[in-house]
């Protein structure tokens, strides 16, 4: 067990450790690049969720727009689920003009 896991003390608090990932999604003739932050959980509310996976930007926003995310009880299956999540639909950035 890593040692910051140890930093820790009250039940009540969630203390967490943040990595970040880059990736680029094709779509038609442009790529948009994503940055995804994933959260490690010292003590997550659900063991099987100890890795908790977010996308930067939503996706599918001219209709209804989502944040992909992914969970897991580690980060491969985090990170997966919120890659497959991005893949789902296609970044649709909205013109205000």
């Amino acid at each position: 067990m890593a040692e910051w896991t140890y930093i820790q003390t009250e039940a009540s608090e969630r203390f967490c450790h943040i990595q970040y990932f880059g990736y680029t999604k094709r779509q038609r003739s442009s790529e948009v690049d994503f940055v995804i932050t994933v959260k490690e959980y010292t003590n997550p509310t659900d063991p099987a969720m100890k890795f908790f996976a977010e996308a930067d930007k939503q996706t599918n926003q001219k209709i209804a727009p989502y944040t992909p995310i992914g969970w897991g009880p580690n980060l491969s299956t985090a990170l997966y689920e919120c890659v497959k999540a991005i893949r789902r639909f296609d970044y649709e950035p909205v013109d205000h003009t």
